[in-house]
């Protein structure tokens, strides 16, 4: 108990005494954290002693030491950031959320939480409050370089690309050695138009970080779209081999091999080849042989087979040459997945296939003999057994048929090579004895192909719904055309790497629109007319993001085709109908997209199917459509006039005998066939050559149609022809003026060489 002082000097030294210690107690809470206490005492002592200096520095030091646990604890816990990130990365946006919107009220002023809630939203496709959220983290934390690369991220997303470029910059000001800022701003300038930027951004993105692949990938396709092809596959290359299961590294390398003219040889360019062919869907192989077969023949082993061959000395190097051959795994490869549309080596394979059929009893099985006939299996069967036969093989091949139908009876095992020889000759699923024979794992592949597979087939055909009775005429006879030869053949398909927004799809092909409703379609329904054996329908199922394809083809043989691949890929938004397009309006369905490719031409009146898939068509609608121009078939209407006047018909034996013909003639204009694939396999030269009806267009007669039908012309398909029309014609409008392209086609007749492929629109 405090005693009352009896003198005023008493009271002065007591009050000294007092303020002493509370400026020891002050100090000492101070420095045990109790920040608030301190500073409390302080403002008591300053009450009494304004002018303590001692108290005014204590109060300072208080309240600088409050701004900083302020700052430190103004973020939650290292493990509450981790529980919501987990959420994140298991796609519970919503969660994430829910979670957040509490943290908020906690920690009002966390950039990381602002940082993670427009993460959030931009995964959302909230674009705009994801943004919203980025400005407020850097509000809170002006230098905040990861807020600054989102927020790019997400303006890049809106097409503001100017704001996501600064974004990005902003970024590299804060942190200079910011890879996926550089890299990202790359990606900005690319679709502002500025290559040389982009490159110069990925080129800093890779100093400060080699080891990227995505930089690596993404200066790839700047390089290819500037057109420096060999750079581009350098860079792919490298993604690659530092990230050695990269999709997109492997998807992007292919598409640029469709344009590449190799000049030398480059074993690890087979390899990557090989490693795209065995990913199956990345790109169609036939797209790429041109580039492949051209990189093979600088081979050193395969140069030895043709010299073989060429010398006159191919019967006495039959197993040197197979030898060869078989050591170059991409030459195989592509053998198994796609008709082999070279000359050179259609000789030797036809000659190779000859020499084992005549000498089978001399034929000694090796592993690497039957993995060659294996193969070479499996090209005839794709190729549908297109290569020429002589009488010598004719008979030989009955004997072989025979026998091994006697050795099967008998309950013996044949000789494998004697299977592979007559599978290289005719579908093994057209023998009797093939369902129950037992097939040494050896030629596995091929009975998978040549059997299970059509067996499947007519299977699946039983299942596919029927529009009605066809009644036209010409209809009827193109339906019998491809239930004899389902068109094409194919076994791998180039699908899309991810499907996108027909808002990006329209984007990406710069489509002109007169009814911008569609832009905001989620769930676009698409009517393919005419999908074949279902490339076509597939390939669209997997460009457009929730989409549901509904595919429709005379021939029920090519339906089950299409229904059995489509199956195989494991793609469920297709659905298949045999059936005529004139009977569609019979079926009650509109549609948001609808594409008919190669398909009207082969009608009896073309514009009467036009107008049922118009019809078929909701208002504002987008239609796809494929034509034959009429220029760029010249040589093959000459061609066809030479086919009617020989009388030649379109069995398979007359079309192979006019097909050894075509490649023994002296005349140009006959010999220039070999240049198209089509020329490679049966039911394409059938198409190609021999169809029962062919309609052809101009671009002035496609401007009549569209019009007649009320539908507005939005744009060619091709990117390619597009970027070379562009070179002549500069105009902002000028992509969609078809006087502009009917001038362009008349000073260069093969552009539109496989045929139009242009987009319209129903008012």
């Amino acid at each position: 108990m405090l005693q009352i002082p009896s003198s005023q000097k008493e009271v002065n030294i007591l009050t000294s005494m007092r303020l002493a210690q509370a400026l020891r107690i002050a100090a000492k809470r101070f420095e045990e954290g109790a920040i608030g206490e301190a500073n409390q005492i302080y403002l008591d002592v300053l009450e009494k002693f304004p002018k303590n200096k001692i108290a005014l520095l204590g109060i300072k030091a208080s309240r600088d030491a409050h701004t900083k646990n302020v700052n430190e604890n103004r973020n939650p816990a290292p493990e509450q950031i981790r529980s919501i990130v987990a959420l994140y990365s298991r796609g519970k946006y919503h969660q994430v959320l829910a979670q957040i919107d509490q943290m908020i009220k906690l920690f009002p002023n966390s950039e990381i939480i602002y940082n993670i809630l427009g993460v959030t939203n931009a995964a959302l496709k909230q674009v705009s409050s994801a943004i919203k959220s980025y400005k407020r983290a850097i509000e809170i934390k002006p230098h905040y370089a990861e807020a600054y690369y989102n927020m790019g991220n997400a303006l890049q997303v809106k097409g503001d690309l100017v704001a996501a470029i600064e974004s990005y910059q902003k970024a590299i000001e804060i942190q200079p050695d910011y890879t996926g800022a550089y890299s990202n701003m790359g990606t900005a300038l690319q679709d502002k138009g500025d290559l040389d930027g982009a490159i110069a951004s990925y080129r800093q993105a890779i100093k400060a970080r080699p080891s990227c692949a995505i930089s690596h990938n993404n200066m790839g396709i700047a390089l290819n779209a500037k057109g420096d092809l060999e750079e581009a596959i350098e860079s792919y290359q490298k993604a690659i081999e530092i990230q050695p299961n990269y999709v997109d590294a492997f998807y992007n390398l292919g598409m640029t091999l469709k344009d590449t003219k190799f000049q030398k040889h480059q074993p690890k360019m087979q390899d990557l080849i090989l490693k795209i062919l065995e990913k199956k869907t990345y790109i169609r192989p036939k797209d790429i042989f041109p580039a492949a077969i051209r990189l093979l023949k600088f081979d050193p082993r395969i140069k030895s087979v043709i010299n073989c061959y060429s010398t006159d000395k191919f019967d006495q190097s039959l197993y040197r040459s197979i030898s060869s051959l078989c050591k170059v795994p991409l030459f195989l490869k592509l053998m198994s997945v796609c008709p082999i549309s070279d000359l050179d080596f259609e000789t030797i394979l036809t000659a190779i296939r000859s020499k084992i059929l005549l000498s089978l009893s001399e034929v000694y099985a090796t592993p690497e003999i039957l993995h060659f006939q294996s193969a070479l299996a499996l090209q005839c069967f794709t190729n549908e057994y297109i290569y020429s036969q002589t009488e010598k093989e004719n008979k030989a091949l009955a004997l072989i048929e025979l026998s091994v139908a006697d050795i099967i009876s008998n309950g013996k095992k044949p000789n494998e090579a004697a299977i592979l020889c007559l599978a290289s000759y005719k579908p093994l699923h057209e023998f009797e004895w093939s369902h129950s024979l037992a097939f040494p794992l050896q030629i596995k592949e091929v009975r998978k192909r040549q059997i299970l597979e059509p067996l499947e087939e007519k299977s699946l055909r039983s299942q596919i719904p029927i529009l009605c009775k066809i009644t036209n005429n010409v209809s009827h006879e193109v339906r019998k055309q491809y239930e004899e030869n389902p068109y094409p053949r194919w076994i791998n398909p180039g699908l899309y790497l991810r499907p996108i927004p027909i808002s990006k799809m329209i984007k990406e092909l710069n489509l002109r629109l007169y009814n911008h409703k569609i832009i905001t379609l989620e769930n676009p329904q698409i009517l393919i007319a005419g999908c074949g054996t279902g490339q076509h329908a597939i390939r669209t199922s997997s460009r457009l993001e929730s989409s549901n394809v509904l595919a429709l083809d005379l021939s029920l043989s090519s339906v089950a085709y299409a229904k059995r691949k489509t199956k195989e890929l494991g793609i469920r938004n297709v659905e298949y109908i045999q059936g005529d397009i004139l009977d569609l309006g019979k079926f009650n369905r509109r549609f948001d997209v609808v594409e008919s490719v190669g398909v009207l031409h082969h009608m009896d009146d073309p514009i009467k199917g036009w107008k049922v898939l118009t019809d078929c068509l909701r208002s504002g609608g987008l239609m796809r459509i494929g034509l034959y121009s009429d220029l760029a078939r010249q040589q093959i209407v000459r061609i066809r006039e030479e086919i009617k006047k020989l009388n030649v018909g379109s069995d398979e034996v007359s079309m192979r005998e006019f097909r050894t013909r075509v490649i023994n003639s002296d005349q140009k204009y006959i010999k220039s066939i070999q240049s198209f694939t089509d020329f490679y396999s049966l039911s394409e030269l059938r198409d190609l050559l021999f169809h029962v009806q062919e309609h052809r267009y101009t671009i002035p007669k496609i401007e009549d149609c569209i019009s007649q039908l009320g539908l507005k012309f939005c744009g060619f398909e091709t990117i390619e022809i597009i970027e070379k029309f562009k070179l002549l014609n500069t105009g902002f409008d000028d992509l969609y003026n078809l006087d502009k392209w009917n001038t362009y086609e008349k000073e260069n007749s093969n552009t539109f060489g496989g045929m139009y492929q242009f987009w319209c629109q129903k008012l």
